[in-house]
């Protein structure tokens, strides 16, 4: 719509150029036939320049490669020829009733000067000035005219810069709001990746955690029944078993419901954990919050709830009936959890095995080792608990201070 009126508006002037300057016929030697050639001349370049622009964006839109190789000729001639012109045009405006014809000069300057680098738009309005001026010479005007002239094509080309420095930061912001859209789109897509990926996460950890510790519970089982005949351990193996199973079931409803919806503040989340650690195993938990609680992004309060849930599960396997402190600590760049529990008589354990003691009947259970930083699967536990730390800039690290079995895991605010 704006080329097309542009369009008319130029072809209107022009149209007024040539009714101003034929009305009357010029004087001056020979100044009709230039004022004929010039008018001409400075048409056709007009004309050519228009079509050949749309015609070049029509083939730039369909075809930008294309253009690069077949539309470089004819503009460089359409810009020789819009020279040529406004040359001829500011020469024959010098000539008594021709001085309309600068405005030719002006149209030419305007757009070489709008569409071409600085330099070639001075070049162009220099020779436009030094055919003025020749002009002026042969025709013998007056000081007004070979002064005012020049002024004018400098102006008119200086405006055509600014018009064109315009057009260039307008086209370098669509470009980088383009740039913008592509880099929000690459955003989304590694968005919906991490998404994808922590989903996967979190149900691997589940389903790796219960899976494999009831493996090795039916495994014990298998076991006490095929090389013992002890169905009464049995029994009671397979009874954990089945508590490994509906504790697995609560614990992937619990992570589908964390993917689902966001969680609820950390303390807020501990505070239920305690409480049915508390419930379920009958041993008092107790919960501090040290510091200002603040709200901490889910991706960084997610790995430490999985902490503290690893480290409640593992003590009340390994020290049942011991009491436990989870104590929630809110520094200013870190928030550090820490659970404690004391070491059991014949110490913690680092699976869940039965049969991991191979004492013989009667003899008293000897000293056991510390837990590993793996349980069953060798990818789930302390490890796993520390490599998801580590993704989110966090820390972890377990073992015994002061006769306690410790946990501390942190992550930056």
């Amino acid at each position: 719509m704006l080329r097309t009126v542009s369009w008319l508006m130029r072809a209107g002037a022009y149209v007024f150029i040539g009714l101003h300057t034929f009305t009357e016929p010029p004087a001056g030697p020979g100044a009709v036939a230039q004022a004929v050639v010039a008018y001409a001349l400075g048409g056709l370049a007009l004309l050519l320049w228009e079509v050949t622009h749309a015609l070049g964006d029509e083939a730039a839109r369909r075809a930008p490669r294309s253009v690069a190789r077949r539309g470089t000729q004819p503009r460089i001639r359409t810009r020789v020829l819009l020279g040529v012109a406004a040359a001829l045009s500011g020469y024959a405006s010098a000539f008594p009733h021709t001085g309309a014809l600068i405005g030719l000069s002006l149209m030419a300057v305007m757009h070489l000067g709008t569409e071409l680098s600085l330099p070639v738009g001075w070049a162009v309005a220099g020779c436009t000035v030094v055919a003025l001026e020749t002009g002026v010479l042969v025709a013998g005007a007056g000081r007004g005219l070979a002064l005012g002239y020049p002024m004018l094509v400098a102006l008119v080309l200086v405006a055509s810069h600014n018009r064109r420095a315009y057009r260039v930061r307008a086209e370098q912001s669509a470009a980088m709001l383009a740039q913008s859209e592509l880099l929000r789109a690459e955003q989304r897509r590694v968005a919906v990746l991490d998404e994808r990926a922590r989903i996967a996460r979190e149900i691997h950890d589940v389903l790796a955690h219960s899976l494999g510790a009831l493996s090795i519970q039916i495994q014990a089982a298998s076991a006490l029944l095929t090389d013992h005949r002890d169905i009464d351990r049995a029994v009671t193996v397979l009874d954990g078993a089945r508590r490994l199973t509906a504790d697995g079931l609560a614990e992937t409803r619990r992570a589908v419901h964390a993917l689902r919806s966001d969680l609820a503040p950390l303390d807020e989340e501990l505070a239920t954990m305690a409480d049915t650690h508390r419930q379920r195993h009958g041993v008092p938990v107790r919960l501090r919050v040290e510091g200002e609680p603040s709200p901490l992004p889910a991706d960084q309060a997610l790995p430490l709830v999985r902490t503290a849930r690893e480290a409640l599960t593992n003590a009340a396997k390994h020290a049942p009936a011991q009491p436990v402190e989870v104590t929630l600590t809110y520094e200013d760049e870190h928030v550090t959890l820490t659970v404690d529990n004391p070491l059991t008589a014949d110490g913690p354990i680092a699976d869940d095995n039965p049969l991991a003691d191979d004492s013989p009947p009667g003899t008293p259970p000897s000293p056991r080792r510390a837990p590993a930083f793996a349980t069953v699967d060798g990818g789930y536990g302390l490890t796993g608990m520390r490599e998801r730390l580590l993704l989110r800039g966090g820390t972890l690290d377990a073992g015994v201070r002061d006769g306690q079995w410790r946990v501390r895991a942190g992550v930056p605010r």
